[in-house]
């Protein structure tokens, strides 16, 4: 079954419309930790997928958890604070079929602040660039006005939309929320509308991803009356990093970046601390256990000082596993349908679809529009995928409700747990 024609005349009827609704949802700034523009953004958009669901329709606010305070290299105080995380939105609609978990992000990386805050469009009216228009805003309308278009189709499957508010520094404060629904009976697939490949293409696997920090104590000392008493921490550390970072193996799906470094405050006194911060991306659960376990081994207590490794591998590996690969070869059947091409893809980028296929569900995560220049000023979308990749997710969540997908213990083609 395809998308419905009164659901394809809605959105090629609707396209004008949705470049003014990103138009607006851009201008909202939403980087920085900015908590009055996340939850403007946020409210926009749960207030339209209330009104679409229905009567039925269900709203909550699950609290956000804190960061690990070691994670941040530099300061990322958020330019309006509160007690607590930004809370994750869930939204659910009811509806006959197989529930669909929809699933974005409205945090962005820019700067709230900065000469980057508007959706500008090109004299040729192919493309627009603006803070977040692809990365991805865009992609939340493209699932939003999909669902619209349905409703207005009359078809109305059940749905769960999550909508969080820290992705872009880790998704710490949602993970919780996002592996609980993810995990909720009746779920038979996920879908996040991060953006497309910029051929197109839909990325069917990602490695993990985890941070780590490596804290070396030493003992202070002055270096011309009194080094022999001293344990340079700066060393150590040295040390301790090309010991780490010589577990990387790009071919065996493990790699190893310490990226930041700090130690010292004069070059004439013994350094008594440093400390480096580093990122690991593994591709299989084994990659997983053998870089937890070397960064584990790295702790120890000596002559030399103390080494501390402390450690957060918050995103799993998201494999191609059978689920996806029936979810993936589905949507494709959809675009196919519509004439559009979807290529698969890789990337070494993480995203939520990580946290959410670790609850076990089908998860593909790059059904939002065709783009590129993400986390730079020169972030742009191709205006025409808006509408196109509505109608690509329209004609998709036909197939999944209409039971395209398959049938088995909780959903399509059975659960892996990650």
């Amino acid at each position: 079954m395809t998308i419905p024609g009164a659901a394809a005349a809605y959105i090629d009827s609707a396209s004008g419309k949705m470049l003014e609704d990103l138009t607006h949802l851009v201008a909202i700034p939403t980087g920085g930790g900015l908590v009055s523009g996340l939850e403007e953004c946020r409210g926009v958009l749960v207030e339209r997928l209330r009104t679409l669901g229905g009567p039925e329709t269900s709203v909550q606010l699950i609290p956000g958890d804190e960061r690990p305070e070691w994670i941040d290299h530099r300061d990322r105080r958020p330019l309006a604070t509160r007690d607590a995380p930004p809370a994750t939105a869930v939204v659910r609609a009811a509806g006959t079929g197989g529930r669909v978990l929809l699933c974005g992000h409205v945090d962005t990386v820019h700067d709230p602040e900065g000469p980057f805050r508007r959706l500008e469009v090109d004299p040729s009216g192919e493309v627009a660039r603006g803070p977040g228009a692809a990365d991805m805003k865009g992609g939340i309308l493209v699932a939003v006005v999909a669902l619209e278009a349905l409703a207005h189709a009359g078809v109305r499957g059940p749905w769960t939309f999550v909508l969080n508010s820290d992705e872009e520094t880790g998704s710490y404060g949602s993970d919780r929320a996002l592996r609980a629904v993810a995990a909720e009976v009746g779920i038979v697939a996920g879908l996040v509308f991060e953006p497309a490949l910029p051929d197109g293409s839909l990325v069917v696997e990602r490695p993990g991803s985890g941070q780590f920090v490596i804290d070396a104590v030493g003992k202070s000392a002055h270096v011309g009356r009194d080094i022999a008493s001293g344990r340079n921490a700066i060393t150590l550390l040295s040390r301790a990093v090309l010991e780490i970072s010589a577990q990387s193996d790009a071919p065996a799906g493990k790699i190893v970046n310490v990226g930041v470094i700090r130690g010292g405050s004069a070059t004439n006194i013994v350094p008594d601390a440093a400390r480096a911060w580093g990122n690991v991306r593994f591709g299989t659960p084994r990659a997983e256990r053998e870089l937890s376990a070397a960064l584990d081994a790295l702790s120890r207590s000596g002559p030399e000082g103390e080494l501390i490794v402390r450690r957060s591998f918050a995103r799993p590996a998201k494999p191609r596993t059978p689920g996806v690969e029936s979810l993936a070869l589905l949507a494709r059947r959809a675009a196919e349908e519509l004439e559009q091409a979807l290529p698969f893809g890789t990337t070494g980028g993480v995203c939520d679809g990580n946290n959410l296929q670790s609850s076990g569900i089908p998860v593909i995560d790059t059904l939002g529009v065709r783009g590129g220049g993400l986390h730079t000023t020169d972030e742009w979308i191709e205006v025409r995928s808006l509408a196109q990749r509505a109608k690509l997710t329209a004609s998709l969540l036909v197939k999944i409700w209409s039971g395209d997908l398959g049938s088995g213990p909780r959903g399509a083609n059975g659960r892996t747990p990650g």
